[in-house]
């Protein structure tokens, strides 16, 4: 094979549609256009426009609110957990933190800390550090002889939350 011998698929490409070009090419006069009026010109973008009619977009109301403080957290289940412990990728005897559960491939990331949830069931003698945990998961953890606490992980101050000043 030479470089000069290669060449695309039959029917991988085509030729551009030359608008313009006369009646007999299919394409002529108007250039697929339509006739005359704002969008046969080039460079118009009226998406949305209603004759000037208050739009759709514009006349309904806006909705919801996004909390910027908002923690961003991971959420664990039990059976996740009891699952890492049985593949051995969690130690028993230690403390299930964050890191830890970074560790075992539980969570990717540690964002702005763990939530523990209580789905699934755990049967290992376990103590958490959690940032918060449910009910149901708390239950279940010190129904299996383990131990919850929650600790708030350190995050990245906010835009108007005043800094710890340095005294001397």
């Amino acid at each position: 094979m030479k470089l000069n011998e290669i060449s695309d698929n039959e029917g991988a490409t085509k030729n551009r549609m030359r608008v313009g070009r006369g009646i007999g090419s299919g394409k002529g006069k108007t250039a697929g256009r339509g006739v005359k009026g704002q969008k046969a010109r080039t460079g118009v973008s009226i998406k949305g426009f209603e004759g000037g009619q208050m739009p759709l977009h514009r006349r309904l109301p806006k909705r919801g609110f996004n909390n910027i403080h908002a923690a961003d957290l991971n959420e664990v289940n039990l059976a996740r957990v009891q699952a890492a412990v049985d593949a051995g990728k969690l130690d028993k005897a230690a403390t299930v933190t964050v890191e830890a559960l970074v560790q075992a491939g539980i969570i990717a990331r540690p964002r702005d800390g763990v939530k523990l949830l209580g789905v699934g069931e755990l049967t290992a003698k376990l103590s958490f550090e959690v940032t918060r945990a449910s009910k149901s998961a708390i239950e279940a953890v010190e129904k299996a002889g383990g131990s919850v606490t929650t600790v708030y992980a350190a995050r990245a101050p906010h835009r108007g939350t005043p800094k710890a000043s340095a005294e001397a």
